[in-house]
C-alpha cells in the first residue's frame, strides 16, 4: 500500500512539472537607422593622375 501511495504521489509532482517552461533572456537587433549620404559628382576636374593621360584614360 506503501509504494502504491508513493508512485501515486511521485506521478502527481511529476506531471506538475511538464508544464513548466524555462524562458532565457531575449535579445532583438535591429539595423542601424543611419542615413545613407548622396554623393554628387560636379564637371570633372582637369586634373589627371601621372601616366593616366598616355594610356588615354583622362
Amino acid at each position: 500500500m506503501r509504494n502504491k501511495v508513493i508512485c501515486l504521489l511521485a506521478t502527481v509532482a511529476l506531471s506538475g512539472l511538464t508544464g513548466c517552461e524555462v524562458v532565457g533572456p531575449r535579445v532583438k537587433v535591429e539595423p542601424p537607422k543611419v542615413k545613407v549620404p548622396v554623393v554628387v559628382v560636379e564637371e570633372q576636374s582637369k586634373h589627371c593622375p601621372p601616366g593616366q593621360a598616355k594610356k588615354g584614360r583622362c
